[in-house]
């Protein structure tokens, strides 16, 4: 057997004697953990828990603790911070709400130059498309007209020549020539109809 594993052995032994009872081990309760301790050799004595105990604000003349009057001291300091803190917040969200509103601001000049680019190109094509009709053959023109949306050949009819215009609803259908002669007649009231 080597020498370590012999002196374990022996430590072990020497543990189990020590412990008392054939094989038992006894239980020691808090109390008696708490007063035995290991003290290595050379090492200095484990010194005693401090008790610590709540210290009470001196109190001056007039009643005050030093505490109390320390806080009414700077109130006035505390109140003047807060509230320089809370403009400062408030600064800073006016520059947010500004910097919102120009965007927006941005987004409606940029519509409403939109909006005129789109009402120029639907009077452009408003005007080709009434040229094109115009130029087509009464009979043809009637042909595609009773195709179209009613409202939309109205318009149309209203911006031709009513020469040119008669001529076309001599050619369609009597009931379609009939709706959009309502319409058209609708529409050139200067009175609203309801």
């Amino acid at each position: 057997m080597s020498k370590p594993r012999q002196f374990a052995l022996s430590a072990a032994a020497a543990v189990l004697i020590g412990c008392g009872s054939a094989g038992g081990f006894d239980v020691l309760s808090p109390a008696q953990a708490e007063t035995i301790r290991q003290v290595l050799p050379g090492a200095p004595a484990a010194a005693e828990p401090q008790k610590l105990a709540r210290e009470t604000a001196p109190v001056i003349a007039g009643g005050e603790s030093e505490v109390e009057r320390f806080c009414s001291n700077i109130a006035d300091a505390a109140r003047d911070r807060r509230y320089a803190l809370q403009a400062a917040e408030l600064k800073q969200l006016q520059a947010e709400v500004d910097s919102r509103i120009k965007a927006l601001e941005a987004k409606r000049s940029e519509y409403e130059t939109w909006l005129k680019r789109r009402e120029v190109f639907l009077a452009r094509a408003e005007e080709g498309v009434v040229g094109i009709y115009a130029g087509m053959k009464p009979d043809a023109a009637a042909e595609r007209l009773a195709i179209v949306d009613v409202n939309l050949a109205a318009a149309i009819l209203m911006k031709i020549d009513s020469r040119k215009a008669s001529v076309i609803l001599n050619e369609m259908d009597q009931k379609a020539a009939a709706k959009l002669t309502g319409i058209m007649a609708s529409a050139a009231r200067r009175t609203d109809p309801s």
